[in-house]
């Protein structure tokens, strides 16, 4: 199971993007779910962060950062 503060990290970078539209936290996340999908967690929570990531990926393409 991974450590409490790399699921943090990715909360954080989630919420910020949620809040602000920010390409950077949504590209930061991406590759945070990317490093969860290597860890040791179950098929369906490293099916739920792949798919989650995929759609960071594109919304990071698609927003300008507004902080």
């Amino acid at each position: 199971m991974p450590n409490p503060e790399l699921w943090a990290a990715v909360l954080s970078q989630v919420l910020i993007h949620a809040e602000t539209g920010c390409r950077h936290s949504a590209l930061h996340a991406a590759r945070l779910l990317d490093h969860l999908c290597e860890q040791e967690i179950d098929p369906q929570t490293r099916l739920l962060c792949e798919r989650a990531s995929q759609r960071l990926d594109l919304s990071g393409m698609r927003h300008a950062c507004a902080a």
